[in-house]
């Protein structure tokens, strides 16, 4: 029987539940409390400059295949795909960088140079990567996260160890170059964790990397968005914008709609991408699922402080992703995870996507997007803001060897504040709540309310996790709770 359901958030995951409801005949409404759709993955524009606001690596793209069949549609059909290639450079030191490539064999060439020996280790951490892979994306990471048992099947039984064995471990064993290390422990920063926090079964993230590679989607991350909002009014979702979800109501234990901008609005499922912990809050006391303490007591993901810079000429010596690793990259992550503090030497990330498509920047200037992983919470000011521009487009210009700061046109700036008072973002954490191996699957928060009847939860802090595919699957899997429930 047709429900009238409504969606808090437009965000990744609220896209993809959008779509699966509305196919199976929903009358689906989606309320966003911004003026633009996309959650985290906005869009920016000025001056002629295009910036993806959050996600920029598109990894995975068989995730994103699997999204659109399932509409009898694909990638194509909507948007055109880059595979990069070099995929990113990672820099050391002045004028001290690698490159990775875009297919393993020159990848192995690269790290065989840094390390005699490693080619064949690198070939067999990724073919063990690989069939982790196909064990967590073709069959783990769909399961709802409401049994422990989800995780027991013949091939996750045979990769137990892999479970209580981390990252940094595995990586270690087989590689001894500190800069391979770096290079293969950076892929698990998708996950919101340090690498010696990160079950090695995550060692997936690095088959995505070396073994799929990395694309780009002309216009940029937000050209899947606008395409998921496409397919989701061909399928009769409404969208409404600059809509503030002040309270969800309810009747006894059973969620009865919303409150939207003062209007009531009454709905048969509540169903929440917004931040988990602020749409709990939207509930009375007695009918939240998890305390204060709870939540204070979970690992969560970064926070990120982001430029968005426009450049009146052509950047030099970089690639579209390109990393700086060149401080102490251990430090850095205490600063995060340990004693969460601002780091003195931050690690940094550049994106440039002009350098592989022209429609992100006019003609001979380049688009700049930085991003400083930073621990959630954190005091955030103007002034500090300001300070670590510098610091980092000091060290910019060092290390490739140019001047760039009196090319600057404009910089917009995007931190903890903003996290917290554009997406309630709980702490302004960036990417959800952190994979450890006691936040994984059912450990995580539940995409159905235990408290509430026909409330459910989906995003970045529930089941599977952080990052672009895990939303579209986590939409996915919280309409087929839904669906069940009939």
């Amino acid at each position: 029987m047709p429900k009238n359901i409504v969606i808090l958030g437009s965000g990744f995951s609220s896209l993809a539940a959008a779509c699966y409801l509305a196919k199976e005949g929903h009358e689906v409404s989606v309320y966003e409390k911004n003026s633009t759709l996309g959650g985290r993955a906005r869009q920016l524009k000025r001056e002629g400059f295009t910036f993806d606001m959050g996600p920029s690596w598109y990894w995975m793209p068989d995730v994103f295949d699997r999204f659109f069949a399932d509409f009898g549609k694909k990638t194509s059909d909507y948007y055109s795909l880059e595979k990069l290639g070099p995929a990113y450079s990672v820099y050391f030191g002045k004028g001290d960088f690698i490159t990775i490539e875009d297919t393993l064999e020159k990848i192995k060439k690269t790290f065989e140079a840094l390390e005699p020996g490693s080619a064949i280790k690198l070939q067999e951490f990724i073919d063990d990567a690989g069939k982790n892979y196909d064990i967590a994306i073709k069959d783990v990471v769909y399961r709802p996260g409401i049994s422990p048992f989800e995780l027991v099947t013949p091939a996750t039984i045979k990769k137990i160890g892999s479970f209580f064995s981390t990252i940094s471990k595995e990586v270690r064993k087989s590689f001894k170059n500190k800069r391979l290390i770096e290079i293969l422990e950076f892929p698990v920063l998708f996950l919101g964790a340090k690498a010696t926090n990160t079950p090695a079964f995550y060692s997936f993230m690095n088959y995505a990397d070396f073994g799929i590679g990395t694309f780009h989607p002309k216009n940029g991350m937000f050209a899947v968005v606008t395409a998921m909002i496409d397919l989701a009014k061909e399928l009769g979702v409404n969208f409404n914008t600059d809509c503030e979800v002040s309270r969800i109501r309810t009747e006894g234990n059973q969620a009865t709609g919303i409150v939207v901008n003062g209007k009531n609005i009454e709905a048969d499922v509540v169903l929440s991408g917004a931040d988990y912990h602020h749409t709990e809050t939207l509930l009375p006391k007695n009918l939240r699922q998890y305390t204060e303490d709870y939540w204070e007591n979970k690992v969560f993901a970064p926070s990120s402080l982001l430029f968005y810079v426009g450049f009146d000429k052509k950047i030099e010596n970089v690639n579209h992703h390109t990393l700086f690793f060149d401080v102490d990259f251990e430090k850095h992550a205490k600063d995060i995870y340990d004693v969460p503090e601002w780091p003195d030497d931050p690690l940094f990330y550049a994106n440039f996507p002009s350098i592989t498509d022209s429609s992100m920047a006019p003609k001979g200037k380049e688009a700049g997007f930085f991003l400083i992983p930073l621990a959630p919470g954190l005091h955030d000011t103007p002034e500090l803001r300001n300070l670590y521009f510098d610091k980092i487009i000091d060290r910019l210009e060092d290390l490739t060897n140019q001047e760039v700061k009196k090319n600057i046109i404009f910089k917009e700036s995007f931190c903890v504040n903003d996290f917290v008072e554009e997406y309630h973002s709980y702490k302004g954490n960036a990417y959800g709540m952190a994979n450890t191996l006691l936040q994984t699957a059912f450990l995580r928060p539940k995409l159905k309310s235990k408290k509430v009847a026909n409330l459910y939860f989906t995003g970045q802090l529930t089941v599977p996790g952080p990052g672009v595919p895990p939303s579209l699957i986590s939409g996915k899997l919280v309409a087929g709770l839904i669906t069940k429930k009939e």
